[in-house]
C-alpha cells in the first residue's frame, strides 16, 4: 500500500514546463533606439524582422535583429514607437518607447509635457568631449550593459510569485500526504489491537 502511494506521489510531481515567454526591451542609444528580443530561457531572436509602428498604427519603418537578438532603429518623428516582431509558434514581441523618450533622442521638444530629464555629471575639468567621444562612450556602456539586462530578465522569469507559491503548495501537499499515510498506519494499528 505504501509503495502504491509513493508511486502515485512520484507520478503526480510536476514536470518542468518547457514553455517560455518573449522578452523585449527598447532603450535610448545615442541618436537611435536600441532594442533586444529573446526568450526567457536565454535564447535570443536572431535575424528576425522588426516592424516599427506609430501611435496611430502607421508603419514607420523596419529593422532586423542581429546574431545576439539586438536591433537598432533611428527615429525620425517624436512620437511613440511600437516595435513588433512575430517569432512564430504564437510568440509575439511587442514593446513601446514613449514619445517623450523618442523626442529626447531626436533633441526636440516632446509633444506633451515630460518629466524633467536627468542631469548628467559634468566632464572632468579641462576635458572636452566631442560628439564622436560621447558616441563611443555610449557604445561601450551599451555593450557592457547587455549581459546585465539578460541576467536580470532571466532572474525575473525564474523567481516570479507564481513559482514561489506553486513550490509552497507542493510542499504542503507532500506534508498532507505524509499525514494521511501516518493516520492510515495509526488506524491499522488500532484495528489490530
Amino acid at each position: 500500500m505504501i509503495r502504491l502511494a509513493l508511486l502515485l506521489t512520484l507520478l503526480a510531481l510536476p514536470v518542468p514546463a518547457l514553455a517560455h515567454k518573449v522578452i523585449a526591451a527598447v532603450f535610448p542609444s545615442g541618436s537611435a533606439i536600441e532594442g533586444e528580443i529573446g526568450f526567457s530561457n536565454g535564447d535570443m531572436a536572431t535575424d528576425q524582422p522588426v516592424e516599427v509602428y506609430g501611435p496611430d498604427g502607421t508603419l514607420l519603418g523596419e529593422t532586423v535583429t542581429d546574431a545576439d537578438g539586438f536591433f537598432i532603429y533611428t527615429p525620425t518623428e517624436p512620437v511613440a514607437h511600437t516595435f513588433r516582431s512575430d517569432l512564430g509558434a504564437g510568440h509575439l514581441a511587442n514593446v513601446t518607447m514613449p514619445a517623450e523618450e523618442v523626442a529626447r533622442i531626436l533633441g526636440v521638444a516632446a509633444p506633451e509635457p515630460a518629466a524633467p530629464a536627468p542631469t548628467t555629471a559634468p566632464a572632468a575639468p579641462g576635458v572636452a568631449l566631442s560628439d564622436a567621444d560621447r558616441t563611443e562612450i555610449a557604445r561601450i556602456v551599451r555593450d557592457e550593459m547587455r549581459p546585465l539586462r539578460r541576467e536580470i530578465a532571466a532572474y525575473r522569469e525564474k523567481n516570479d510569485l507564481q513559482t514561489i507559491l506553486g513550490g509552497m503548495g507542493y510542499i504542503l501537499g507532500l506534508f498532507g500526504l505524509g499525514f494521511y499515510i501516518a493516520a492510515r498506519r495509526q488506524l491499522k494499528s488500532q484495528d489490530s489491537a
